[in-house]
């Protein structure tokens, strides 16, 4: 009986003890005055001159215990009154910028809002965590948001340890430091979860990173909070460039002022019967704040905004940043408008900046967008190609497609199109959207189960070869892993073309789905145990084997091969070789072991001479961004073009973009100049025609000419102007969330980025000259737009973050065959705009602005714009020696 009488006591003791450390408690029949604010502020990451953009809300809080439950007294019911309410700028100003100075709080908030501000509110406490709050009906929501931003300081545990936690950030978790008359609570922001659901670009390297921190100081006095003092901190930056970032500080301070004689506490078993019995017209709000769009009070239709910017929709405006920036805010006025405002824009533009508004309005990516142009366009005319093709390709570079996006081109795909080359765009581009589905945890929708079967199958089904690349390029985007084996099994196609994409599309892969069996099979392409292959299939099959973990056999028999090689194939690999040890790639450390033994590496197998290359150099190296380019060149024995092949890619945080691929492809020209072809290659088809890839998406290949009688109606065509690959508006950062403050304010959070870009790529050829040339020309404008806004509908503050820059990249390859070994030039030149010169050294100059406003609903307002220039020096690319060597003699003998 002592025994257990102890262990009664023990338990008791327990929990009286846990029970003493739940949570604060208020003593009843007195009032606690605090003094409180909250301030937000708005800038830079590193700050500006001027100071932030933000307010301060100051008020004076009057606290009294309503009700104490009879379970426990950590049960309790807080009577809450804000009143005194004072705002101000959170920015010492001069009194001409002080838009709330001489600016009383009536007329700030409205006589309604404010007196709704200052009526009480009831909390409901239970073991220090707030289980309800109760206020009136027909309240601004952002009256309750500042509620709840009161309530959320109320909210504490005395015991050291984790929780999850609901306040006006969310449903976060949060972790305690308890010590003595002193708590610490720091939220891990990250894990917050709120109504509402934002959407970022699905690429990492075009994407925004943020960096949040949440600390919450307490002192207790009498078991009581004596103070609470609380810093949350939002940076967001855009990846490619951390600059271009973007800076949210929030503040709240709760101080104990004084306590007096206050309200004695009601009784009663039920808290919602105490609460109808203190007030009837009290009703519960969540402790969430509630999903509320802010309409802006400013913002033009959107057909007062097309009228105002049109002119900069013209196609020779596309290389100008201006349109960039204009698409940029044609778009958010995009996303904001009915299917029947954007229908009577684009039945109402010239034919001339139709295209660039069918880019604008499909990459708002919203239903009414999706319903808009669906609607426009009639793919079952073939004559509307150029459009169609520009929906289509504004679909692939989706920032974050949905399931009702690919639906739509399925359906499209289902039904009659008109044109063949759409039909395959169609395909082609529903391969990219289940890639980014299933990236974003998609991949067993509905339609993208459909999508993926139709992909699967469609390369066997198929009868003509068109109809196979179409499917096996559709694989090429989707990039699926159960793919992989369709794949290997048209890498030894007798079709050189289906080798070529199913080859390419396996290096697109990530090393560890690279299989033994896979690896194997581009052995036996590379080396030709069982048929006959092109040199370009080769090449490609030696470009994924020492791409993927190469084992010591793999390497060394591939350097074996050099010298049994086709002429021309033996350079190259040779200059694959040497740009790997060079260039610092994963397969370095083992060519360089295997190159130890003077078997593989001697010197007649690495003297072999020819126009062949493979080189890789650095674009940019930098802290945020590494840009990398490679130019791989394959001539036929006859020193005629075989695959040209430019490639630029971007790092950055250990996420990879393939920015840009150009390949230029031609076959079956030997006989225009009496040459023999090479080995597997006698029968070729005349054939020329480039095919790209540009932010991770495959396009659908142009064709330059094929067959020789096309090829002769089209020799005289070729020297003129350079064939479109891809033009138009193109999305690269597309980032939007809300960011719930504690204080109740919200932070509405947009980073965009619009790229004006025009690929174009031509071949020249001439018999008369006995000269070929090759090009590929790349203009862009690039602009990223990033902004912050804490909009209470009664009072903005905002930030904006940009930057904008213009380039050109052109690529040519100049190869004269008047004699023998053939000259073969390449060129890669870059410029960037705006120029300036000084001496010999080529400068460009990178434009960033910072813009910061404040206004309130009376129509004071105040902004500040700041830019600057950076002068950046011009970048050369560099090639091997030789190139330069043949370079000179090229343009010598052109004079």
């Amino acid at each position: 009986m002592l025994k257990l009488s102890l262990l009664l006591l023990c338990a008791l003791a327990s929990f009286l003890s846990v029970s003493a450390k739940a949570g604060p408690r208020l003593s009843g029949g007195q009032l606690y005055k605090f003094g409180y604010s909250t301030e937000v502020q708005l800038d830079r990451e590193r700050g500006t001159a001027g100071g932030a953009a933000g307010y301060r809300i100051s008020s004076s809080v009057g606290i009294s215990l309503a009700w104490r439950g009879p379970a426990g007294p950590d049960d309790q019911l807080l009577r809450v009154t804000i009143s005194d309410v004072e705002i101000e700028t959170a920015t010492p100003r001069p009194d001409k910028d002080n838009i709330f100075l001489d600016t009383p709080t009536q007329k700030i908030l409205g006589t309604a809002n404010l007196a709704a501000l200052e009526r009480p509110f009831l909390v409901h406490l239970k073991l220090g965590k707030v289980r309800g709050l109760y206020s009136y009906q027909d309240e601004l929501s952002a009256i309750r948001n500042l509620k709840r931003g009161v309530a959320g300081l109320l909210q504490l545990q005395l015991t050291s340890g984790k929780r999850q936690e609901v306040d006006a950030s969310g449903r976060c978790m949060v972790e305690y430091t308890v010590g003595k008359d002193r708590v610490t609570r720091v939220k891990a922001v990250d894990t917050c979860r709120t109504l509402e659901k934002g959407f970022s670009t699905h690429s990492q390297v075009l994407g925004v990173s943020q960096r949040s921190s949440s600390v919450t100081e307490f002192t207790l006095e009498d078991g009581f909070i004596k103070s609470a003092v609380s810093e949350e901190t939002h940076v967001l930056s855009v990846n490619v460039r951390r600059t271009a970032a973007t800076k949210v500080v929030s503040r709240q301070s709760l101080t104990l002022l004084s306590k007096e004689e206050g309200p004695q506490a009601a009784a009663g078993e039920d808290v919602l019967a105490v609460v109808q019995s203190l007030d009837s017209e009290f009703v519960a709000i969540t402790v969430l704040p509630e999903r509320v769009k802010t309409k802006c009070k400013t913002c033009p239709t959107l057909w007062d905004h097309w009228r105002a910017v049109h002119t900069q929709f013209e196609p020779e405006r596309l290389s100008k940043a201006t349109s960039s920036r204009h698409f940029l805010s044609l778009l958010h006025t995009v996303r904001k408008s009915s299917k029947e405002d954007i229908l009577a824009v684009m039945k109402n533009c010239s034919k001339t900046a139709l295209p660039q508004v069918v880019d604008t309005v499909t990459s708002a990516q919203t239903p009414a967008s999706l319903d808009a142009v669906l609607s426009f366009l009639n793919f079952s005319d073939a004559r509307g190609l150029v459009l169609q093709e520009r929906f289509l390709y504004a679909c692939g570079f989706a920032s974050h497609p949905t399931e009702d996006m690919l639906h739509a081109l399925l359906a499209l795909w289902k039904g009659h199109i008109g044109s063949t080359e759409i039909r395959e765009s169609v395909m082609i581009i529903m391969g990219a959207l289940v890639r980014k589905l299933c990236q974003k945890g998609g991949c067993e929708l509905p339609t993208v189960q459909e999508v993926k079967q139709l992909m699967l199958a469609g390369p066997g089904g198929a009868e003509e070869e068109e109809q196979v690349q179409m499917y096996l390029l559709a694989l090429k985007n989707a990039m699926l892993p159960e793919a992989i084996p369709l794949l290997t099994h048209f890498s030894e196609s007798e079709v050189g073309a289906f080798s070529i994409i199913a080859i390419t599309a396996l290096q697109r892969y990530h090393s560890s789905l690279i299989t033994a069996e896979v690896k194997e099979t581009l052995n036996r392409v590379y080396h030709q145990t069982r048929r006959i292959y092109e040199k370009n299939v080769r090449a490609a099959a030696a470009d994924v084997i020492l791409s993927c973990e190469p084992s010591y056999m793999a390497v060394q028999n591939l350097l074996l091969s050099i010298g049994h090689l086709p002429h021309e194939m033996n350079k190259y690999m040779l200059s694959k070789v040497h740009d790997i040890l060079h260039f610092q790639m994963p397969a370095s450390t083992m060519v360089r072991r295997v190159m130890k033994d003077m078997i593989s590496h001697n010197y007649d197998r690495f003297s072999k001479v020819g126009s062949s290359s493979a080189y890789s150099g650095f674009m940019a190296r930098a802290e945020d961004i590494t840009s990398t380019y490679s130019l791989d060149i394959l001539y036929s024995g006859s020193g005629i073009l075989r695959r040209s092949n430019m490639n630029i890619h971007a790092f950055s945080q250990g996420a990879h973009l393939h920015g840009l691929q150009v390949a230029i492809e031609a076959q079956g020209l030997e006989g225009m100049i009496g040459a023999m072809a090479d080995e597997g290659e006698e029968d070729l088809e005349s054939f020329a025609g480039m095919s790209a890839v540009l932010l991770d998406v495959q396009l659908r290949p142009v064709t330059f000419f094929k067959g020789y009688s096309d090829l002769m109606s089209k020799m005289f065509s070729l020297s003129g102007d350079p064939m479109s690959v891809v033009k138009g508006l193109i999305l690269l950062t597309d980032h939007s969330q809300v960011l719930r403050l504690q204080s109740g304010l919200k932070a509405s959070v947009e980073f965009q980025g619009g790229l004006a870009i025009d690929i174009s790529g031509g071949m020249e050829f001439s018999l008369w000259y006995r000269e070929s040339k090759t090009s590929v020309n790349n203009r862009g404008a690039l602009v990223v737009v990033g902004s912050v806004a804490v909009d209470m509908d009664l009072m903005r503050a905002a930030v904006e973050v940009s930057f904008e820059t213009e380039a050109s990249l052109d690529f040519i390859t100049t190869v004269q065959f008047s004699e023998y070994p053939f000259l073969v030039c390449m060129q890669m030149d870059k410029a960037t705009f705006p120029l300036r010169y000084d001496h010999t050294t080529l400068t460009c100059l990178l434009r960033e602005f910072v813009t910061k406003e404040e206004s309130l609903w009376s129509g004071k307002s105040f902004a500040s714009h700041r830019g600057r220039k950076e002068r950046i020096p011009g970048s050369e690319f560099p090639l091997h020696q030789e190139n330069s060597n043949m370079c000179k003699r090229v343009f010598e003998a052109s004079w």
